[in-house]
């Protein structure tokens, strides 16, 4: 056992060496406390330290970086920023994390083609606001002959050719981290966001990517400028995937045109379940607003408090509308959405055009999370889908679960598409408690499966909810999506254990009733 224990050690040892030689010596950690704040994503119930952390600049390295772990027998798990809620981006076996937040050039955007190239480390909100600029920007990744991994980053220029401006394009998915989210990451979770409803999720969204393979192979899904849609659709099935099945590298991004004319509606009600049958009732009407967001009662609350919005401290819930499209069609729709906001007993309902008041309520729902840390020091987000009609007995019945473990639940969540995002709130210092959250929300999940829903809107598997796969999905399901797996990764090295159940690493989150110790253990 000791020479086995020498042997991984000497490996481990040999392998940072040729990491430093790859990206810098400034671009690996290894020690205990600079390791520290990887050990969890925003999932913080599931921890775990690395081995290292290493930071590539080009693809090249990542790809240099995946063979030098695989000579000397060490996993990898792909990192973004870290924002994700599943616990998909933890080395929960002692995994080396090969982090893309350095890899965040935005290479060119093409105005003629409304297409973005950017490096996976791009923060969201980064490409809106550099194509919002104008201009057009390029950057040349490929390394020029003879120089050597950390030489030739590649030259950088801008220009303004095609008479192209910013302004009226933008990326449109807006998850709620998306100021500190990256774009590889977005794509690697398939992230939502308030537009989701009608504007749909970041698949939507991506044209090709480049991705580094579990071999270290460089796998490019697009060919050129246009979207040639030629073979498998690969974007399609990478986005979502959750770095198992490589390491996003570089993606292609549709810009599509800012809405130009919006109506934003703000409705508050004295019960969650009259503002769900508004939201019901909205869709059945045929109109698809961009977004519907709901708060309860007690987060509509601590917003307020913490932000001073002048929301009403007495309202159970408050529901966030928003229609965008040709200014004529749009006042008829304000007109049929008001009618229903009342008919379900909304209090107050209020509707505006005003850009700096619009920014207000949607700055009040995506800084919801933020001022959560005023109830408590510990609390995660669960994420599942229920159908629309469902939503006051979904709600309901998920408050009640909660009440049944002893623990305060709180909601706020994309109501238009039947996204619900309860928050556990618990004792972190517990052991008992911190697993009793955990078995109130797999019971969450267990009921909207139930109930014809999902185990995940837009957070994505992980480890979380990867107990759960084998009740939403039949076994032969199962097998396929191994058989993916397999035909990426046949050796299992890339972020084994996350969304796709395997044998080799399985992490136990919610322990028998006689354990006292909180999950993130294997």
């Amino acid at each position: 056992m000791g020479s086995y224990h020498a042997q991984a050690m000497a490996n481990v040892q040999a392998a940072l060496q040729e990491l430093r030689q790859i990206v810098g010596k400034d671009g690996v950690l290894d020690q205990p406390e600079e390791l520290l704040v990887y050990e969890c994503d925003g999932f913080s119930v599931a921890r775990a330290t690395p081995t290292a952390v290493v930071f590539p600049r080009r693809t090249e390295q990542v790809a240099a970086c995946v063979g030098a772990l695989n000579r000397h027998g060490l996993g990898m798990v792909p990192r973004g920023s870290g924002t994700g809620l599943a616990g998909g981006c933890v080395a929960f076996a002692g995994e080396v994390l090969i982090s893309t937040v350095r890899m965040n050039q935005i290479e060119t955007i093409d105005w003629g083609n409304r297409v973005a190239v950017v490096q996976a480390g791009v923060l969201n909100t980064a490409l809106s606001e550099a194509v919002a600029r104008g201009g057009m920007v390029v950057a040349d990744a490929t390394p020029s002959p003879g120089l050597s991994l950390r030489e030739g980053e590649g030259s950088k220029t801008s220009s303004t050719s095609g008479g192209a401006s910013g302004g009226g394009l933008h990326f449109s998915p807006d998850p709620s981290s998306q100021r500190a989210s990256t774009i590889g990451g977005n794509a690697a979770t398939n992230a939502g966001g308030i537009n989701t409803l009608k504007h749909g999720v970041t698949s939507n969204h991506i044209l090709g990517m480049e991705m580094v393979l579990a071999d270290g192979s460089i796998m490019r899904t697009r060919a050129g400028s246009l979207l040639d849609g030629i073979g498998p659709d690969l974007p399609g099935l990478v986005c979502g995937s959750e770095g198992t099945l490589g390491i996003i590298t570089r993606l292609w991004c549709r810009l599509v045109p800012k809405p130009r004319h919006f109506r934003t509606i703000y409705a508050v009600y004295g019960s969650t379940g009259q503002a769900c049958l508004t939201v019901s009732d909205v869709i059945a009407a045929g109109i698809v607003p961009t977004s519907m967001e709901m708060m309860d009662g007690r987060m509509i609350r601590v917003v307020e408090e913490a932000f001073h919005y002048g929301f009403p401290t007495d309202a159970q819930a408050l529901l966030l509308i928003e229609v965008d499209g040709v200014d004529q069609i749009l006042d008829e729709q304000v007109g049929q959405i008001l009618e229903l906001c009342r008919k379900h007993g909304a209090t107050d309902v209020q509707h505006c055009a005003d850009a700096k008041r619009r920014l207000e309520l949607w700055s009040a729902r995506k800084r919801a999370f933020g001022a959560i840390g005023r109830l408590h020091v510990a609390y995660f987000t669960q994420d599942a889908c229920v159908p629309r009609s469902l939503l006051p007995v979904a709600i309901e019945r998920i408050c009640q679960i909660g009440r049944d473990f002893g623990l305060q639940i709180n909601n706020v969540f994309h109501a238009g598409d039947g996204n619900v995002h309860p928050i556990f709130f618990f004792d972190e210092s517990d052991p008992a408690q911190a697993q009793a959250a955990l078995r109130a929300a797999e019971k969450a999940l267990e009921y909207c499966i139930s109930i014809g829903g999902t185990i995940t809107g837009e957070h994505g598997v992980g480890v979380e909810k990867l107990a759960m796969m084998e009740h939403m999905f039949n076994p032969d399901t199962i097998r396929a999506f191994q058989a993916i797996k397999g035909a990426f990764d046949p050796q299992e090295r890339i972020n084994v254990g996350k969304l796709i159940p395997s044998d080799k690493i399985r992490v136990q989150l919610v322990k028998p009733l006689a354990a006292n110790v909180p999950g993130g253990a294997l």
